[in-house]
């Protein structure tokens, strides 16, 4: 059975990644490429699920957050690498389809769906809780709980968090530029909330809320692979391989610039929180930040303004994870593997918009109905998959092709991308076994989809030369042929 492997000079030729890839436009540089890293980064992870990862690693989050960080960064290597190496918009589906061949990079694909479709979900959730909190800073009054939360959550239904899905579909179907700018606007804004928020927390530190420091090494493992969650999205940057100008240069720069990044801010943000209020009083508080500000300030005011940069953070991760989640069913579409009403590019916007309404329409049910709890830890487990997945397709990578042309490459290798998978399969096993459960059906039910649909469909299966008939020691027909 052939492993249906496509070359990384098939994949480039295929997208146009070196021209224009399929009616996208090159219209980012790096400046908008970082700020789109850190948009699809810099979210609900640290406004929202900061309490949580406080909640199992008490002060030693910020040890939880740099053990994420190193796990990311190991993987980010690999991540910048290929995505120099082979700049379409795929990610790292299309990095598997190079090294592992086409059933595993479906299953990567269909990972992707957790780490961009139902994560969009999680994000949408997160900026409901913070819009409310908004509100009851600005007048006093929140929605209703049957109309802002999941069944699972005390409420009905979650129509914020659908609203906000919409929006950034809206706002995707105009074109990227547009995107792009608002994503850069939204970027800046939030790293200078946050940035205000460290300063007003520091100026109540106080040394004695650091202890205990730690509530064990399971704790810290738990919390890292919590606050895994909040450096999701680094990786989205390779999706924007046919749309970044200069990709083999800007793409490995912006993935290591992101990551640094949200690492200082994270480290920063949590000290400063913990340090004023203690972790038991950050531990349990969805809108954690707003908490710790009206607490120091004695005043909503500053919450308020803390609760509007989260609004307008967490909105940017929907707009930022959606455009990734596009870009890699378009991939997959052309592939066969997906329909192909996913690869349609509009002539006006130069936008996958039937893609992008349909994405919209698939994630805002979950965003609606679901628990935030669930949500995040599917999305957790379904990336350190992929990640995983990465780092093994650069050792491959580096083995089948080594006159690829690389603008980066992976340090200290191979121990960098086998440190990866370690550091990956660590946080998997810190997720808990109902996580496991639950992704072992999700792979279950993609092997299905890949068996009944995708192989069927697949253009590079159909492009494949039947096998020649089986031929007999001496040079005649064997027992199966028709000579026989």
């Amino acid at each position: 059975m052939s492993s249906r492997i496509k070359s990384p000079q098939q994949l480039i030729a295929e997208s146009g990644a070196d021209l224009e890839g399929h009616g996208l436009k090159r219209t980012m540089g790096l400046f908008q490429l970082v700020c789109f890293g850190v948009g699809a980064i810099v979210g609900t992870g640290i406004f929202v699920g900061l309490s949580d990862s406080v909640a199992e690693a008490g002060p030693a989050v910020v040890i939880s957050f740099v053990l994420a960080a190193i796990t990311c960064i190991f993987t980010a290597f690999s991540f910048a690498e290929l995505g120099g190496a082979i700049p379409v918009s795929g990610s790292s589906y299309s990095f598997a389809y190079a090294s592992l061949g086409e059933r595993t990079a479906f299953l990567v694909g269909w990972c992707l769906l957790l780490e961009y479709g139902v994560s969009v979900s999680a994000v949408a959730v997160g900026w409901s809780q913070y819009l409310n909190e908004l509100l009851d800073s600005l007048t006093g009054l929140q929605l209703p709980a049957a109309l802002s939360a999941g069944p699972g959550d005390g409420g009905v239904v979650n129509l914020p968090a659908v609203v906000v899905i919409v929006l950034a579909a809206t706002l995707l179907v105009r074109g990227v530029r547009e995107s792009a700018r608002a994503t850069a606007a939204m970027a800046v804004l939030k790293i200078g909330i946050l940035v205000v928020f460290c300063v007003i927390g520091f100026s109540a530190f106080e040394g004695g809320n650091l202890t205990p420091f730690t509530n064990g090494a399971g704790g810290i493992t738990a919390g890292a692979s919590v606050a895994f969650f909040s450096y999701i999205g680094f990786d989205a940057i390779t999706t924007a391989g046919e749309e970044v100008k200069n990709p083999r240069r800007n793409i490995p720069i912006a993935i290591l610039i992101c990551i640094g990044i949200a690492t200082l801010l994270y480290c920063s943000v949590a000290l400063a929180a913990i340090g004023a209020l203690g972790a038991d009083a950050v531990a349990g508080q969805p809108a954690a930040l707003s908490v710790v500000v009206d607490q120091v300030t004695g005043s909503s005011v500053g919450g308020g303004v803390i609760a509007f940069g989260a609004v307008v953070a967490i909105a940017s991760v929907v707009l930022a994870v959606m455009y990734g989640q596009t870009r890699i069913l378009m991939s997959m579409s052309r592939d066969g593997l997906v329909p192909r009403i996913f690869e349609r590019v509009s002539p006006r916007s130069a936008t996958p918009v039937a893609n992008t309404w349909i994405v919209a329409a698939v994630f805002a049910v979950p965003a609606a109905f679901a628990s935030l709890d669930v949500v995040v830890n599917l999305t957790t487990i379904g990336t350190l998959a992929v990640m995983a997945a990465v780092n093994v397709a650069v050792m491959v990578l580096r083995r089948r092709e080594p006159a690829l042309r690389r603008s980066f490459r992976v340090p200290l290798y191979p121990l960098s991308p086998v440190l990866g998978i370690g550091f990956c399969l660590y946080l998997i096993w810190g997720t808990g076994w109902t996580t496991w459960v639950q992704f072992a059906v999700f792979l279950v039910v993609g092997t299905l989809v890949y068996a009944l649909y995708g192989r069927r469909h697949s253009r590079l299966g159909a492009a494949s030369p039947a096998p020649a008939p089986l031929r007999a020691p001496g040079g005649d027909a064997g027992p199966g042929s028709p000579g026989a």
